[in-house]
């Protein structure tokens, strides 16, 4: 079954909270009842996949400001029929940011949350169960734009709670110990 290795993956996670642990159990029963949850036709909602990079010091996060969005956000996107979880956040941050020679500091999930996106011309509002993976990179390469964003930069830890107010952000930036 090509949904096994993301719900092993889901299984073993540790949530870091009361309202990720609720997102997981939400995001474990999504994929178990939704043979096509992969897909960005399943219009209640789909998985996808996204990057927490770092810099090898750890001091500092990519963050991109999302066009459509108009938000601060780490890099990811939809899994498009790709159930390998992780090589889908890895090919979102590639093309987001330009970055080379990302690396996965672990196969583990990093973090799960389910968030709701805006409906968007013929686009209904829905859901994204979005798995997300910590990455390393090196700090002192140069983005690339893409046409999602209109910013992507390097934020020291301790200046990300200035520019962001996404909880999901925030839970990930508290996790700094575990990186």
């Amino acid at each position: 079954m090509h949904r096994q290795p993301l719900i092993s993956l889901l299984l073993n996670h540790h949530p870091a909270d009361e309202e990720e642990r609720q997102m997981l159990e939400q995001t474990i029963q999504f994929v178990n009842h939704h043979p096509d949850c992969f897909e960005r036709s399943l219009l209640i909602g789909h998985v996808t996949g996204s990057a927490w990079i770092v810099s090898p010091d750890r001091q500092k996060v990519v963050l991109l400001h999302h066009y459509k969005l108009d938000r601060w956000l780490q890099p990811g996107g939809h899994a498009d029929g790709n159930p390998d979880i992780l090589a889908v956040a890895l090919r979102e941050a590639e093309e987001e940011t330009g970055l080379q020679g990302i690396k996965p500091v672990s196969k583990k999930i990093f973090d799960v949350d389910v968030h709701t996106i805006p409906a968007r011309g013929t686009e209904p509002e829905h859901q994204h169960y979005d798995i997300r993976f910590l990455f390393e990179a090196d700090s002192h390469q140069p983005f690339i734009q893409s046409p999602e964003t209109n910013e992507v930069r390097w934020v020291d830890f301790d200046e990300i709670e200035k520019i962001v107010s996404e909880k999901s952000i925030i839970r990930m930036a508290n996790k700094k110990k575990m990186i």
